[in-house]
């Protein structure tokens, strides 16, 4: 007996009929810690573990002690399962009683190290709990068809939501391919076939598009489909079903939406185009009309003036408005020849009369200046404007000093560097990164001094960047104040595309016509009959002291597009050109245009209007009348379409400026 317990492989201790220690095996001394086992025997349970080794943890002397007297009470053996110790150990303890004629001789513990056999246990029973909660989550969701399928694309399981959504009852869709809740055309291109593939290769694949239910109705459906593997073995397919038509048509109503606010942002702005135009129109050409007339030294400044002013303005209103522009978030550029020195003089000019008493305003130009490149000059001169203005606005006393110079010169190009230094009142630090901000004022208290929108700098820095350029700020070093520059590219140009491109820019600065053109145009007038059909009474008016001027002396009016054609009929071949506004009551112009054609009337009518929105000239032209001129009208482009179409052979057909 002592052999077997000794070499017993099972920890193990022998206790006598009063519960002391008789014997322990080897493999419990090993346990324990303990190379003097003789030592314990007839110790108490209590004093031999007190011996063992602090690195052992057994489970607590009084469960050993409870296990065996539950064993002798019982006669039987007694197991108590799965102790966990203080440091994670798991034990069992199995006490075996030993009985002769009803009298104890011994008590047998053993011990058993459980740890990984019932963290197994408890992983299993862990997975059956979830893989059970999974599956009456799966079984009673019904928001969501939730289903597998085998390998092949089989319909396996089918869970509540999956019967509500596509109308199959579990016994009707089990074993059938999932292919049947596709459209003809997706199974014509194997679009089912070609997700598995997919998903094989991805792992997951994720698509939105029409399925159908049963009953035939169909519904916008958002599908996962996850390939499923166990023990590294694919073992079929989850597929996961949502129905998003409700979500589909709110989309839709939100582009419906989103496309009439667009249309009527449209609308809105071509009717404030047309709303600026038309007073900008009269003014600006009673202007031109004053320009002509005798005038002192100091009034032909002030016109002058006004008259830059007014077309810096209108283009500023141009870009405004122009809704292509808006939406594409950037300012087109053109290119053609201008001279930089004489757009600065020419703002230093139209600023120094806004001055307050005591500020002075120069110019300090680079003699290495280009007297011309090839850039835009309106988006230059907005630039300098905003820096001018703005220094005048803030600079009470001293001076401003605008200096240009040329800072490289390449191949092909310029750039130009421009500055404006003040003695106002300066940035404070904390400010500075909100310079170019939109909508940003630097004071926005109810006692600021400076009105504005927020919005030159942020411009100008949006102009400097499509010019080639860039912007910035510093401190003025010789005193209070700021420093604003920018710079920007300019492309080089010829000979002739510079005095060509000049004198185009200096003619569409609506400056009077040259006396040759405007001589040319009076030798036509005099024997020409026009017809201005124009329905707002200060247009018409300023139009035809224009036109007298030009040297027509037969011109008739029309107040709207009906009595244009009334006229038109009525004199069918006495009209030589008619000049027509499109925005017009009781009969538009593209309309009067149409019945005129249509009567047979073979005579050039030109569109004369404030809608000027970008792509208004080709959709006139579509619409079959003959040039296009926006307004406010600028006087040399009038003489030129003027010269052009009642210089015509009226003999060929005209289509579009084209004659056939």
């Amino acid at each position: 007996m002592d052999q077997i317990l000794t070499h017993s492989p099972i920890p193990s201790i022998l206790l006598d009929g009063d519960q002391l220690v008789l014997q322990v095996s080897s493999s419990f001394a090993n346990l324990i810690g303990r190379s003097d086992c003789e030592k314990c025997l007839g110790m108490d349970l209590v004093d031999v573990l007190e011996g063992a080794s602090s690195d052992v943890c057994l489970p607590p002397v009084e469960v050993l002690q409870e296990a065996a007297r539950k064993a002798v009470g019982a006669k039987t053996v007694t197991v108590i399962k799965n102790i966990l110790t203080e440091n994670g150990v798991y034990w069992s303890i199995r006490a075996v009683p030993i009985f002769d004629r009803g009298t104890l001789l011994f008590t047998i513990l053993e011990f058993e190290d459980t740890t990984v056999d019932f963290r197994k246990l408890q992983a299993l029973n862990d997975e059956r709990i979830t893989n059970e909660t999974y599956r009456i989550l799966v079984e009673t969701v019904k928001d969501y068809a939730i289903f597998m399928l085998d390998t092949k694309g089989r319909v396996a399981t089918w869970n509540s939501g999956a019967a509500l959504l596509k109308g199959y009852k579990r016994d009707e869709i089990v074993g059938r391919h999932f292919s049947v809740f596709y459209g003809t055309e997706d199974r014509i291109a194997d679009k089912p076939g070609k997700e598995l593939v997919l998903c094989m290769r991805d792992g997951k694949v994720l698509d939105e598009g029409w399925r159908y239910r049963k009953d035939g109705s169909r519904f916008w459906a958002s599908v996962t489909i996850t390939a499923v593997y166990r023990s590294n073995e694919h073992i079929g397919f989850s597929k996961v079903t949502r129905d998003l038509t409700e979500r589909k048509a709110a989309e839709a109503r939100l582009i419906s939406a989103y496309e009439e606010s667009d249309r009527l942002k449209s609308e809105f702005l071509a009717n404030m185009s047309h709303e600026i135009r038309t007073p900008m129109h009269g003014m600006l050409a009673a202007l031109a009309l004053l320009i002509e007339t005798p005038l002192s030294s100091e009034q032909r400044e002030l016109t002058s003036t006004i008259h830059e002013s007014g077309h810096v303005l209108l283009q500023v209103i141009n870009d405004i408005l122009d809704y292509s522009k808006l939406a594409a978030a950037h300012f087109s550029l053109n290119s053609a020849a201008i001279c930089v020195p004489g757009i600065i003089a020419s703002v230093v000019r139209s600023y120094q009369m806004t001055l307050k008493q005591g500020v002075t305003l120069d110019a300090r130009l680079d003699s290495n200046l280009p007297q011309t490149a090839l850039g835009d000059e309106l988006r230059y001169r907005q630039i300098l404007q905003n820096l001018i203005g703005n220094a005048v606005k803030f600079t009470d006393e001293g001076s401003i000093h605008v200096t240009a110079s040329l800072e490289e010169e390449g191949n092909d190009m310029y750039r130009i560097y421009t500055e404006v230094e003040d003695t106002g009142i300066g940035v404070a630090d904390g400010d500075v990164k909100l310079l170019f901000s939109p909508f940003t004022q630097l004071d926005v208290s109810a006692t600021k001094r400076h009105e504005g929108t927020g919005l030159g700098l942020s411009i100008s820095k949006s102009l400097a960047e499509l010019m080639g350029g860039e912007i910035g700020y510093r401190k003025n070093s010789k005193s209070q104040g700021s420093v604003f520059w920018f710079t920007v590219k300019m492309s080089k140009a010829d000979a002739t595309e510079k005095l060509g491109e000049l004198t185009e820019k200096f003619s569409s600065m609506a400056l009077p016509a040259t006396p040759a053109t405007r001589d040319q145009l009076k030798d036509v007038a005099k024997s020409k009959r026009l017809l201005l059909a124009e329905d707002n009474i200060l247009n018409q008016k300023v139009m035809l002291k224009m036109l007298k001027n030009f040297g027509f002396e037969n011109v008739d009016t029309a107040i709207n597009g009906k009595e244009a054609v009334k006229l038109a009929l009525q004199h069918k071949y006495a009209y030589d050109l008619i000049l027509m506004d499109i925005n017009m009551p009781v009969l538009d112009g593209v309309c009067a245009t149409g019945e005129i054609k249509d009567a047979g009337v073979n005579v050039p009518i030109v569109a004369m209007t404030a809608n000027a929105l970008k792509g208004d000239q080709e959709t006139y032209l579509a619409k079959g009348l003959d040039d296009y001129i926006p307004k406010p009208v600028d006087q040399q482009l009038l003489i030129q379409i003027l010269l052009k179409w009642l210089t015509a052979d009226r003999g060929e057909v005209t289509i579009n400026g084209v004659k056939d």
